[in-house]
């Protein structure tokens, strides 16, 4: 075994790029559950946002149509959602649940014909002499536009949610829905926009990892890395900042076995590659060890349906 073959700069920006589709969709679905929706769907709406995506690019050549492919995909999905459980008031849990079976069928079914096709190259900025510097340039100039855009995107959501009139508003109906619509909020509208917003973010995810980090169509693709982003938003206790640490440890861990298995480690390959998934239960376990602090941090009203009255 030779450890030595680990490169840790490449170790590092190869383990961003592998968490930024865990982190798209942990950051989405905070949105939504900030608003107090659990919405259980977000692996089948990275399966439609990544099958969505690998068509646009494969048929258009062009990332842009790829990309726009993957949010409005999971969007659509995520809307679907949010009409069942906020306008026919249908349980979270059970609609989440039987989005996620409908999702993975139905890009299994569309997306058979793609099987094993490679996409379009998907471009990287070009930041000149900034990207050949010795350790900064591996660190921080060597990603492609989405990887940038991912964490651009933390930072605005993390400023709206916490800085805005309309991050207040959603905070205040995931805390307590009955007292927002008696101020005159529209509840189910602000509910319905955040559960596009975040199945757009699960569909982008879901894209990524069919256009880019693996990159090609292969059925049932994200391998449950929805659920994992399901439970990254309570390991973040409902911070965006915090989304970051999650996904990395998730991204590190899962590129972690990949090289454990590279220099010829003496493990069971099948041990090494639930690895990433029992290290996320586990730290989720640990940062969950006060029940009474993981409720407290929790949106008040999440999970309970909303029933308009006058």
């Amino acid at each position: 075994m030779d450890f030595a073959a680990i490169n840790p700069l490449i170790f590092f920006s190869t383990m961003v790029a592998a968490s930024i589709p865990v982190l798209l969709a942990a950051l989405g679905e905070l949105v939504v559950e900030k608003s107090g929706v659990l919405n259980l769907g977000v692996e089948g709406m990275m399966i439609i946002g990544a099958v969505c995506g690998f068509i646009a690019i494969y048929n258009s050549g062009s990332p842009f149509f790829g990309v726009l492919a993957s949010i409005v995909a999971g969007g659509l999905l995520a809307l679907v959602f949010g009409i069942l459980t906020q306008v026919l008031h249908s349980n979270q849990v059970a609609t989440g649940l039987a989005l996620t079976l409908f999702g993975l069928g139905l890009s299994a079914l569309i997306g058979q014909p793609f099987a094993g096709i490679k996409p379009p190259t998907f471009p990287k900025p070009d930041f000149g002499f900034l990207g050949d510097m010795p350790v900064l340039g591996q660190l921080f100039f060597k990603y492609d536009y989405l990887v940038y855009a991912a964490f651009l995107l933390v930072i605005v959501v993390s400023y709206v949610l916490n800085r805005t009139r309309a991050g207040l508003i959603l905070r205040s109906i995931g805390e307590n829905h009955d007292a927002a619509h008696a101020l005159g909020y529209n509840v189910v509208r602000v509910r319905l926009a955040a559960i596009v917003f975040g199945g757009g973010c699960a569909g982008l995810g879901g894209g990524y990892l069919a256009m880019i980090r693996v990159p090609q169509w292969t059925e049932g693709m994200t391998a449950g890395v929805g659920w994992i982003a399901l439970a990254l938003v309570v390991f973040a206790s409902w911070r965006p900042y915090r989304v970051i640490l999650g996904a990395f440890l998730f991204g590190g861990v899962t590129l972690l076995q990949l090289n454990l298995q590279a220099v010829g480690i003496k493990i069971n390959p099948a041990y090494l590659s639930m690895a990433p998934y029992i290290i996320t239960i586990v730290a989720l376990v640990v940062i969950s060890g006060s029940s009474n602090r993981l409720s407290n941090l929790a949106p008040g009203s999440l999970g309970r349906l909303f029933h308009k009255t006058m």
